[in-house]
């Protein structure tokens, strides 16, 4: 048996499972294995230093598997901003069926996705944005709760609030992500409206990932408390793991009169966090991680992972769920 969705209608993918855009992560070696598994691979198109890189990505993971993938495409502030329009170029180029968005507004790149028959799912933290994103034109949104790796947004609401939410609000279907990892949890998703997960930081632990394992070892090892909070006081919140170099920064940002980015930029710079990726040290940098961290106890392949999760949501839909609806007669 599977869970059929209007994801995995829409998309065509055999399980409602999403792998989201990960810098430093999300290349063809793990897109393809969640793929391979009924999911949906996601291509970090920022992870290819140029568009052409990106390009190059995309051809390497068609060998490596025959299902769908996307690739995201997350905008972001910069002093000097990646060639968004070059990237999003190559996407259409190369035939891509599935974008995912996020980040500042997204709306010519959706107009440019959308032109081109690209199917658009937009990663949201507020009800207000993923109105927006609607409006747009986006096909699907991916709500993301306070649980979440990365940028949460400033409003704290969690996804057992945001994603009923959804369901009232929009008139477009959505996905859950922030805090899933697990089969109970894809459960609830779809309980709460979502059409299936997103997930990262999950899929960051598995044998696919191409990340050091001592770095998966530690998510492992780590319980729901070892993330930080940082960039609270520069309205910037971002969730990583919690580690030297995090606490350093939060200790940076308590001072009277707060701080200056400037001040933990040396700590906090993508290269840094880049070589925790590829060195194995949890402590040289910052690197993201989402509250799920508590409820990861294995590297898995992605195939075990993917198919122990539908095992488990079926188990709990038709299982426990069920079991709980009696007639009154037998009360």
């Amino acid at each position: 048996m599977v869970l059929q969705t209007k994801l995995t209608k829409l998309v065509g993918i055999k399980h409602p499972i999403v792998q989201g855009g990960m810098q430093w992560v999300g290349t063809a070696e793990l897109a393809s294995a969640v793929s391979n598994a009924g999911g949906l691979g996601i291509l970090t198109a920022l992870t290819q230093p140029t568009p052409e890189h990106l390009r190059n990505e995309i051809r390497r993971c068609r060998t490596m598997t025959n299902k769908p993938f996307g690739v995201n495409l997350t905008l972001l502030p910069a002093m000097t901003p990646p060639p968004y329009g070059e990237y999003g170029d190559v996407i259409v180029q190369e035939g891509i069926t599935v974008v995912e968005t996020a980040g500042n507004n997204p709306g010519e790149h959706i107009k440019k996705f959308k032109e081109a028959g690209i199917f658009v799912i937009h990663k949201c933290t507020s009800i207000r944005h993923a109105l927006t994103a609607q409006r747009l034109g986006a096909d699907m949104l991916s709500i993301d709760g306070f649980e979440c790796a990365g940028h949460p947004g400033e409003d704290d609401v969690t996804g057992l609030i945001l994603l009923p939410l959804a369901a009232k609000a929009l008139k477009i279907p959505y996905i859950a992500s922030g805090g899933f990892g697990d089969g109970t949890g894809l459960a609830a998703a779809l309980a709460l409206g979502a059409e299936g997960v997103n997930m990262g930081t999950r899929f960051l632990c598995t044998q696919e990932a191409p990340i050091h394992n001592n770095i998966k070892e530690s998510m492992v090892k780590a319980t729901e408390r070892d993330t930080s909070l940082i960039f609270r006081t520069l309205h910037n919140s971002a969730r990583v793991f919690r580690n030297k170099v995090a606490k350093e920064v939060i200790e940076i940002e308590r001072k009277p009169g707060g701080a200056e980015f400037s001040e933990v930029a040396p700590l906090v710079s993508g290269a840094r966090g880049k070589l925790v990726y590829e060195n194995g040290d949890p402590d040289h940098g910052i690197w993201t991680a989402g509250q799920i961290v508590g409820l990861i106890n294995d590297i898995p392949t992605c195939e075990v992972l993917v198919k122990r999760m539908v095992q488990e949501a079926e188990d709990t839909i038709r299982g426990r769920l069920d079991a709980m609806i009696v007639t009154e007669a037998k009360l």
